[in-house]
C-alpha cells in the first residue's frame, strides 16, 4: 500500500505536466499494432473499445493520480485501433506476380531513383488485361530509357516490368512492402523502351492542378537556375528533387546537411518565422494599426495563411505535412495568447500528426523532427529557469545557435545512425555553415522572389537564392571530402530505439528529480547497441546474393547485380565497403557457382540457368541457394525462388534459420501466400 500512495503522490505532482505525456501513451499503442505478427480481428478492435471506454469512464471516477494512468491505458487501446483503421482505410490491390507488357497511367509525382533515373508515380492505371479488381491504383516506374520530358498529369504508355514491392531484404530489416501500403502503392519498375504520351496535362489535370504547378514553378527555377544549384532550389521551393544528381545527394548526406533539401520544420519554421517578423514589423510602423489592432496576431495570421501557401506548393508530403502542423499549432498558440513555444505545444502537434498518420511514427523523420524539438524546448525551457544567456549582447545570437545545434544533433544522431547506419562527425561544423545562411539569405529570396513572380521580376532574387545554395553546396563539398567524415554504425537490435527513446521522453518530459531515472534505459540501451550480433548468413529473397560475414566483414557472392540488397546488408553491418569490394572477399565469384565453407557447411550460390543444369544432386551438409528452380536429388538445404516466395529473406545464425516470413508475420501488407515456416535447424 506504501508503494502504491508514493506512485499516486508521484503523479499527483505531475499535475498539469501529464498532457505532455498523451502522444507517448497514443505512440505506444500504435507501435503495439505494429509489432504484432498477425493482423487483429473485430474481436480484438471491440475488446480495445470496451476497455478504452471502461478506462475513460473510470477515469472520471478516481482521484488525479490513478485517473492520469487510466487516461494513459486508453490512449495506448485508441493508438492502437487508430493504427488499425488507417490501415484498412488505405487498402488498395497489390500485384501479386511478376508483369511484363502495356502499362498506361497517368503522372502524378516524380522524383529520382537510386540509379538517376527519373522516376514516376502513375494513377488511373491500366496494365495489359489485369480485371480492375487487381489492378494496382498506383505503380511507380523508373524511365531507363532515352530521357523524357514529363508533366504531371501527362498521360502515358510503355511497356515494362512490374512487380510486387520487396519485402525486407533480411529479417527485421525495413519494410518497403509496409511503406508501399500507406502510400497505396501497389506495384513498382521499370522501363528500357520510349514512353509515348496519351493524353496532354491539359486535357487530364483533374486532381493533379497542384502537382502541375509545383512542377510549372521547377521548370522556371532551374531555367534561370541551372544545374545542382536550380534542382537545390527546386527542391526547396516545391519539394521536387528530380533535377538533382547522386552525387550531391551523397554529399549532402554525408555532410548531416540532406535535411535542408527535404521540406521539413526547419524551412516550415524559417519561412513562418520570417513572415511573422516581417508583417509585425510593417504593422507596427503604422500608428494607427499599432495602438488599435493586436499586430502580433495579426502577424500570426499572415505567417500561418503562408505556410498553407508553402504546404501546398511545396507537395504535401507527409514530412511537409508534419511541419506545418508543428507551425499551424505555435501560430495558433499566439493566436489564442499562449506561449508559442512549449512542450505542451508540442504535444499537440504530435497527436494531431499521428492521429491523421499513425503510420508516420515509424518513419525516422517523424522521430528525428520531434527529438529535436522536443529536445530543444525541454533544454531552452530548464536554460530559462536559470536566467538569461550569459555574455556580450552580439555573442548570445551565435551562443544560441551552437548550443542549439548541439542540442538537436545530440538527440537526432542515435536515431539517424540507427535508421541510416552512418554518423557525420563534422556535421556540427556544415550546420553552423549553413543552416544561418538558409534562414538568412536563401529563404528570405525565395519569399521575395514569390512575391515578385505575378511582375516578372523573380530573377533577381532568384539570384540571390543561388548565392545561398551556392555556398551551401560549397560546404557539403569541403565537409563530405575531409578525411574520416563519415562512419558506419551496425544496425541496433529492434529494441533499441524504443528502449532510447522512452529513457529520453522520461529525462524530458518527468518534473523533479526522478527524471534522472530515464538516464538507465538510455545507457542500456546504448549499451545492448554495442552488444548486438549481425547474423552470419543473409541470403537474398530473389536468390540472387548470399553474404557471409568473415573476419574482414559480409563476402558478397556476386560483384553485380542485386545492388541495392547489397548495399542495404553493408549499411546494416556498418560496413562502408561496396559491392565489388564485398565481393572480392568471397574465395572466388568468376564462375556461375559459387562455394562457401562454413561452420562446417557448404554454401552453395547457384546462378543462371545453365549453372542450374549442370548442379543435379547435392550432399547433406550442403546449403543451396539458386535464383533459378532447382530439382536436386539428394538431403540438402535447398532454397530456390520457388522456397524463397514462401520464405522472404533469409538469416542464419549458428545453427538456426531465420525468415522474414516469421518476423512480419501475416498482415495486411503481406503477400496474399503466406506460408508458415518456422525456425528450424540448418540441414
Amino acid at each position: 500500500m506504501r508503494v502504491l500512495a508514493r506512485v499516486e503522490a508521484a503523479l499527483t505532482n505531475q499535475t498539469g505536466y501529464l498532457f505532455q505525456w498523451s502522444p507517448v501513451c497514443l505512440a505506444v499503442g500504435i507501435g503495439l499494432y505494429f509489432s504484432l505478427r498477425f493482423e487483429p480481428g473485430w474481436q480484438v478492435y471491440s475488446c480495445l473499445l470496451a476497455l478504452m471506454l471502461g478506462l475513460v469512464w473510470t477515469s472520471r471516477k478516481m482521484r488525479t493520480g490513478w485517473a492520469a494512468l487510466a487516461m494513459g491505458g486508453a490512449l495506448i487501446a485508441a493508438g492502437f485501433g487508430l493504427a488499425g483503421a488507417r490501415a484498412h482505410s488505405v487498402a488498395e490491390p497489390v500485384l501479386s506476380w511478376r508483369f511484363y507488357g502495356p502499362i498506361e497511367g497517368r503522372v502524378v509525382a516524380m522524383d529520382r531513383s537510386a540509379s538517376d533515373a527519373l522516376r514516376v508515380t502513375l494513377d488511373q492505371v491500366r496494365i495489359g488485361d489485369v480485371p480492375k479488381d487487381r489492378r494496382p491504383q498506383r505503380v511507380r516506374l523508373s524511365l531507363h530509357g532515352e530521357p523524357v520530358s514529363l508533366s504531371p498529369g501527362q498521360r502515358i504508355m510503355t511497356t515494362g516490368h512490374l512487380s510486387p514491392p520487396q519485402g525486407p531484404v533480411e529479417p527485421g530489416g525495413f519494410d518497403f512492402r509496409r511503406h508501399a501500403w500507406f502510400q497505396r502503392l501497389g506495384a513498382v519498375g521499370y522501363t528500357r523502351v520510349p514512353v509515348m504520351t496519351v493524353a496532354r496535362p491539359e486535357a487530364a489535370t483533374e486532381g493533379v492542378r497542384v502537382p502541375a504547378l509545383r512542377m510549372a514553378i521547377s521548370e522556371r527555377v532551374r531555367s534561370i537556375l541551372p544545374g545542382e544549384i536550380g534542382g537545390f532550389a527546386a527542391a526547396v521551393t516545391t519539394g521536387d528533387r528530380s533535377g538533382m544528381g547522386q552525387e550531391t545527394l551523397k554529399s549532402l548526406r554525408a555532410s548531416n546537411l540532406a535535411h535542408l533539401l527535404a521540406i521539413s520544420g526547419l524551412h516550415m519554421g524559417l519561412l513562418t518565422g520570417f513572415v511573422f517578423l516581417i508583417c509585425r514589423l510593417a504593422l507596427s510602423a503604422i500608428p494607427t494599426l499599432a495602438l488599435r489592432m493586436p499586430v502580433r496576431k495579426l502577424a500570426a495570421l499572415c505567417a500561418l495563411v503562408a505556410a498553407v501557401i508553402y504546404l501546398m506548393l511545396s507537395g504535401g508530403n507527409v514530412a511537409t505535412e508534419r511541419a506545418f502542423v508543428m507551425a499551424s499549432v505555435m501560430l495558433g498558440a499566439i493566436l489564442i495568447g499562449r506561449r508559442a513555444i512549449s512542450l505542451r505545444v508540442v504535444a499537440v502537434a504530435a497527436l494531431i500528426v499521428l492521429v491523421l498518420r499513425p503510420e508516420s511514427l515509424l518513419s525516422p523523420g517523424f522521430q528525428m523532427s520531434f527529438a529535436a524539438t522536443t529536445a530543444l524546448v525541454a533544454v531552452f525551457g530548464q536554460l530559462r529557469d536559470y536566467g538569461p544567456m550569459p555574455g556580450a549582447k552580439w555573442t548570445k545570437p551565435v551562443l544560441g545557435l551552437l548550443l542549439s545545434s548541439a542540442i538537436a544533433g545530440l538527440a537526432t544522431a542515435p536515431i539517424g545512425a540507427a535508421h541510416f547506419n552512418t554518423m557525420s562527425h563534422y556535421g556540427l561544423l556544415a550546420n553552423m555553415l549553413s543552416v544561418p545562411v538558409m534562414g538568412t539569405v536563401v529563404v528570405p529570396a525565395a519569399f521575395v522572389a514569390a512575391l515578385l513572380t505575378p511582375f516578372g521580376l523573380e530573377a533577381l532574387a532568384l539570384h540571390v537564392m543561388g548565392l545561398g545554395l551556392r555556398w551551401i553546396l560549397s560546404v557539403s563539398d569541403k565537409v563530405s571530402g575531409l578525411e574520416g567524415a563519415q562512419g558506419f554504425v551496425v544496425s541496433p537490435p529492434h529494441y533499441v530505439l524504443p528502449m532510447f527513446a522512452l529513457g529520453a521522453l522520461w529525462l524530458a518530459l518527468w518534473r523533479g528529480r526522478a527524471k534522472w531515472i530515464g538516464v538507465a534505459p538510455v545507457a542500456a540501451a546504448f549499451l545492448l547497441w554495442g552488444q548486438g550480433q549481425r547474423p552470419d548468413v543473409l541470403i537474398a529473397d530473389s536468390g540472387g546474393l548470399v553474404g557471409v560475414m568473415t573476419e574482414n566483414g559480409r563476402a558478397l557472392s556476386k560483384e553485380k547485380g542485386s545492388g541495392f540488397i547489397a548495399t542495404v546488408w553493408l549499411e546494416n553491418d556498418g560496413d562502408g565497403a561496396d559491392q565489388a569490394s564485398a565481393a572480392r572477399r568471397w574465395p572466388d565469384t568468376s564462375g556461375a557457382t559459387q562455394r562457401y565453407v562454413w561452420k562446417g557447411k557448404e554454401l552453395v550460390h547457384v546462378t543462371g540457368k545453365r549453372a542450374a543444369q549442370g548442379f543435379q544432386e547435392c550432399r547433406k551438409n550442403q546449403i543451396v541457394v539458386s535464383a533459378v528452380p532447382l530439382d536436386l536429388a539428394g538431403d540438402c538445404g535447398l532454397f530456390d525462388p520457388e522456397r524463397l516466395k514462401e520464405t522472404g529473406s533469409l538469416a542464419l545464425s549458428g545453427g538456426d534459420i531465420e525468415t522474414s516470413r516469421e518476423t512480419i508475420g501475416h498482415r495486411l501488407w503481406s503477400p496474399e501466400k503466406a506460408g508458415n515456416h518456422r525456425s528450424k535447424q540448418a540441414q
